[in-house]
């Protein structure tokens, strides 16, 4: 204790025959010599607290390591700007800015909290699952809280450093209480940000759209991929992104696939001649669908749906666990009907018949053997 003492008496001796600017400079060095130690303690203390606590303790003291460090430092800054030589504008200036820093790293800290928890909160859920729903939901739901969580800390964060300047807070209530005109400007001028915010609210209780779901949009199918708080991104199937106003989802009608589970009924048309057996057929497209692993074993249909002038309209539905093994399933199913169709039934694939009435066949057959042989003279 008296060596301290004499060392801090040593110093003062020292600092009052140092200019003022470099005695500052020496006490904010010191100042921040000494947080850095302090930090160094505490983050051990702290390691060494939480090393038989759960995940969402050991990842915020490691992740919250550089904050609080800056943190140490401007308070310790604080505090030597007190004992520093600098005049009290000056000391008040440079108070200011330290606290407008600590109001900014407190921000900092409190998103990363809040993305730890929701991090470790959706590890118990798995996208890549067959059967993804409950994990969508509540990934779509964490995903979109957290963005609304992120604005509203940003705006408390800079509500709080404006507060801190001399006037602000006489400001905002003048401002306030003469709204009128200038509020209706503001608020046409943020309206789409404020629709937006407000659909992702929405979005996040009523769950039109999830995070994976395959949806129809715009003429174009895609799964989305990232909701954030003011648009959507759809992946579409050939790597396009179609971003997307999060308004849209809740005032414009859109096909959502999956929006109580994965499985989806996939159809193939195919228009045949008259002459097609059915029988035959539909047993040729059940053993195909059976053996495909891409098929669930729930559905499988093949029905006659339309007459046209020149053929039949067959139908074959099938089922599959998620929209892209339906889709697979289908090409599938249409390669392998069709080269059935050519190589056992040719004649059942569409053809156009003519019909010629008066005319004796061989006289057709003569005349077009003339034809023939007139068109190889020429």
């Amino acid at each position: 204790m008296r060596e301290i003492k004499a060392a801090a008496s040593e110093l003062e001796w020292l600092i009052e025959w140092m200019p003022d600017w470099m005695a500052t400079l020496v006490l904010f060095a010191l100042a921040i010599i000494a947080a850095l130690m302090v930090h160094q303690l505490f983050m051990r203390a702290a390691e060494r607290l939480v090393s038989a606590r759960s995940m969402f303790w050991r990842s915020m003291v490691k992740r919250l390591g550089w904050p609080l460090r800056l943190a140490l430092i401007l308070g310790f800054l604080v505090l030597a700007t007190e004992a520093s030589p600098l005049m009290s504008s000056e000391a008040r200036i440079v108070q200011h800015g330290l606290l407008l820093g600590l109001i900014a790293l407190g921000v900092i800290a409190a998103r990363i909290v809040l993305h730890i928890w929701i991090t470790i909160y959706l590890r118990r859920f798995k996208l890549d699952a067959e059967d993804n729903l409950l994990a969508r939901k509540h990934a779509t739901q964490s995903k979109i809280f957290e963005r609304i969580a992120n604005l509203l800390l940003i705006l408390i964060g800079v509500a709080a450093g404006l507060m801190t300047f001399e006037g602000a807070a006489k400001f905002g209530l003048s401002l306030l209480a003469s709204a009128g005109a200038a509020s209706i400007i503001v608020g046409l001028a943020l309206q789409p940000l404020f629709k937006n915010i407000f659909a992702g609210v929405q979005m996040a209780v009523t769950q039109p759209i999830r995070i994976d779901d395959a949806v129809l949009i715009e003429g174009e199918w895609g799964k989305i991929e990232e909701i954030t708080s003011t648009y959507v991104v759809v992946r579409i199937w050939d790597l396009r992104r179609l971003i997307v106003p999060l308004s849209y989802f809740i005032e414009q009608p859109f096909q959502n696939w999956t929006r109580e589970e994965a499985t989806l009924i996939g159809s193939v048309i195919i228009y045949l001649d008259y002459q097609v057996p059915i029988q035959a057929l539909r047993e040729k497209a059940q053993e195909v669908v059976r053996a495909s692993p891409l098929w669930n074993g729930d559905v499988f249909v093949l029905q006659v749906t339309d007459f046209k002038e020149f053929t039949m309209e067959v139908r074959i539905l099938m089922s599959a666990r998620n929209s892209g093994d339906a889709f697979d399933l289908r090409c599938d199913v249409r390669e392998q009907i069709v080269t059935f169709l050519q190589k056992e039934y040719p004649e059942a694939l569409p053809r156009l018949r003519t019909e010629l009435r008066g005319v004796a066949p061989k006289e057709v057959l003569q005349g077009m053997r003339s034809g023939a042989a007139t068109g190889a003279d020429a």
